[in-house]
């Protein structure tokens, strides 16, 4: 017998609030991802998860891109609303830095 099941129609179009905890969130996904890339050559293995078609991404590929693009539309309407403030952060060598602490 047959189930039913839940799906979004195909030309849904769905607009979602998100704060800064998600963004950050967000973003961490996405560096986890690079940093648990284990190829030789990571920058052309990310290229193609930005160009190849989607079919042709492997698993890892695929959530880079979905993250990336997730990111990308979330800054796009940050940006879009004026919601980013600048701010400065020392630089090691610069006066008043001091070294993060671990832990």
């Amino acid at each position: 017998m047959p189930i039913k099941v839940k799906e979004l129609k195909d030309d849904a179009i769905i607009e979602i609030k998100v704060n800064k905890a998600f963004y950050l969130m967000v973003k961490a996904i996405l560096l986890n991802l690079i940093n648990n890339i284990t190829v030789e050559d990571k920058d052309t293995y990310i290229k193609e998860s930005m160009t190849k078609e989607y079919k042709d991404l492997d698993e890892t590929q695929r959530s880079f891109y979905t993250t990336g693009l997730l990111l990308a539309e979330i800054e796009k309407v940050a940006k879009d609303n004026n919601l980013f403030q600048e701010k400065e952060i020392l630089q090691p060598g610069d006066e008043g830095y001091v070294e993060p602490k671990l832990g």
